[in-house]
């Protein structure tokens, strides 16, 4: 923890003196983080789509236009997305039809259940703001940076908050085909309690 909170903090003070609106990054810093060998994979994937990484709002409204990132409804056939603080409800084409396959799937499964979408397309000036919120957010470029990654809570199931076994089981069930079909990677992440997921360019 200490370390990742110096690491950040010259961040700040790279930012130091600039106005707010100015980056609250510096994107040769973010390259220099060494992924792990299992997130590398993730990263891997997402340089597959030709998007470049994905620093702001402009950035977003770019490929956008050019029909390389598209909107994901709030509601969907077995799927409900949470209020977004810190992430964006976009993705690349092949990432929305992949969420919403999962989601069907899953529906179908377990007779009319729900998965909870909790983090989606997400900017480096995104990041930052998260960071300062949860220290443990990724300090080098993430695949959520690219279009192609979302999160899927394991104890949100139905718009409840509880833990459920059975659907969790259901939902790891779903993404194990998705992943052996060679169409996705995923992680499931302890401290944030959701899977991980990282479209391939199948």
């Amino acid at each position: 923890m200490r370390k990742l909170f110096f690491a950040f903090l010259g961040v700040l003070i790279w930012t130091g003196g600039m106005s707010q609106s100015a980056r609250c990054y510096d994107l040769s810093t973010v390259l220099k983080v060494e992924p792990t060998p299992i997130y590398k994979q993730h990263l891997d994937a997402s340089a597959k789509f030709n998007i470049n990484i994905l620093e702001n709002s402009k950035s977003i409204n770019k490929y956008t236009k050019k029909g390389k990132l598209v909107s994901i409804g709030s509601l969907g056939k077995g799927y409900r997305i949470q209020k977004l603080d810190y992430s964006r409800a976009y993705l690349v084409p092949k990432a929305k039809t992949t969420l919403r396959g999962i989601a069907k799937k899953f529906n179908a499964n377990t007779k009319g259940s729900t998965l909870t979408i909790t983090s989606l397309t997400r900017t480096l000036e995104d990041q930052c703001r998260l960071r300062r919120v949860n220290p443990n957010a990724s300090l080098g470029i993430s695949s959520h940076n690219y279009g192609n990654s979302f999160d899927i809570s394991y104890v949100r199931f139905n718009d409840r908050h509880k833990s459920n076994p059975r659907l969790e089981a259901a939902l790891e069930k779903v993404l194990n085909v998705y992943r052996d079909e060679g169409k996705l990677y995923y992680i499931k992440e302890r401290q944030q309690s959701c899977y991980h997921i990282t479209v391939r360019n199948y």
